[in-house]
């Protein structure tokens, strides 16, 4: 299988430079240009024909976003976004996933030398998963058949979720008897939640998700999440009581985990090490949930690269929950579905739009319908 071929566009040189050298580093990828700007990158995408698109939110002539827009409806091509990690920026980012973007990655910092080589591996491991992601509308998305077989790099230390939280004995009847919902998500993530959500009536039983999102994006994400549902969205604090009718959203540099005190559930949040090498982690969260919950809970695990949240979708299954996967067809990135799939702890296989169909079968059978 050939190369990714990638096209570079920012206006600023250095960073065309830093992420040229960065992605030619990788023996799976060519860098086949670097465009100045949205015009320029026009006519190169037209003779160079790249695989993965990086794109800066900010150039002359036309932003990033316009541009984006352009693109999906006359050309949908796979695309990480450059995005500043600031308030603005994570609110450009979120509309460029809206609007098909597969990732982004914060613009790499003028003494990035100093942390170069972990920057490097997380982009070129998001240029390669975006190579191989579908594009589009979320509903639906073409499938580019690229490099199917690349691997991202192995990236340096990872940490398990003991580090965190220790594995306790199942308990599968637990009471109280109220239930909980715990979600999960990574690449892509961001479309599907508020997708999922927006089925949900006021009266649900609380939500917990953990989507893999620098701290700087909490706030405008909860945003989005809070407008696309009839529930109520907010980021926890630590000691925080869990509510029905409420959506709980991990903050984007600590873990979120659940823990029983009496007939409550209570949310803690911890500073801990990265698990899976992400803060917060889907394991972490939906670990406590098995523990705290029991049969209780439900377990969803969208779109996402890697296998975050696949070992805790497992303890959730054994401790007697009820477990559902976003299908292959309809996930951005069958990465964290497909790792819970494999282990076959796995109840319902569903595609994005009955996501929220299927847990509210689960939680109110009697009011949605019979179960399947």
């Amino acid at each position: 299988m050939g190369k990714i071929r990638v096209l570079i566009i920012d206006d600023s040189a250095l960073i065309r430079k830093i992420l040229t050298e960065v992605l030619s580093s990788s023996p799976e990828i060519e860098v086949v240009g670097a465009a100045a700007d949205p015009l320029i990158a026009r006519d190169m995408i037209k003779q160079l024909n790249p695989d993965v698109l990086t794109l800066d939110i900010e150039m002359p002539h036309m932003d990033g976003i316009t541009f984006l827009s352009n693109l999906m409806r006359l050309r949908p091509t796979p695309v990480v976004m450059i995005s500043t990690l600031t308030e603005h920026g994570a609110e450009a980012t979120l509309n460029a996933l809206a609007l098909g973007a597969v990732d982004f990655i914060a613009k790499p910092k003028v003494d990035v030398v100093n942390t170069l080589n972990e920057y490097a591996e997380e982009i070129i491991s998001k240029v390669i998963v975006a190579a191989q992601a579908k594009v589009g509308n979320v509903y639906t998305r073409v499938a580019k058949a690229k490099s199917p077989a690349a691997t991202a790099p192995e990236i340096s230390e990872k940490h398990s979720v003991d580090v965190i939280l220790k594995a306790a004995p199942t308990k599968t009847h637990i009471t109280p008897t109220n239930k909980i919902i715990a979600l999960g998500a990574s690449t892509g993530g961001t479309e599907a939640i508020k997708a999922v959500v927006k089925g949900f009536p006021a009266d649900t039983p609380p939500i917990l998700i953990t989507q893999h999102l620098p701290a700087a994006f909490s706030e405008s994400f909860v945003r989005h999440i809070d407008l696309a549902t009839e529930m109520s969205a907010c980021i926890p604090k630590h000691g925080q009581t869990v509510e029905p009718g409420n959506i709980y959203l991990s903050p984007g540099d600590k873990h979120m985990l659940v823990i029983r005190e009496g007939s409550k559930y209570i949310i803690h949040l911890s500073d801990g090490l990265p698990v899976n090498r992400h803060k917060p982690a889907v394991d972490v969260l939906f670990r406590s949930v098995a523990q705290c919950a029991g049969a209780n809970a439900i377990a969803v695990l969208l779109t996402g690269m890697g296998a975050d949240g696949a070992m805790g979708m497992k303890e959730m299954h054994d401790a007697g929950a009820k477990t559902v996967i976003q299908d292959e067809q309809s996930s951005v990135v069958w990465g964290m579905p497909g790792a819970a799939f494999k282990l076959g702890c796995t109840d319902y296989v569903v595609s994005l739009e009955e996501v929220s169909s299927k847990v509210l079968s689960l939680v109110k059978p009697d009011s949605v319908g019979k179960v399947n």
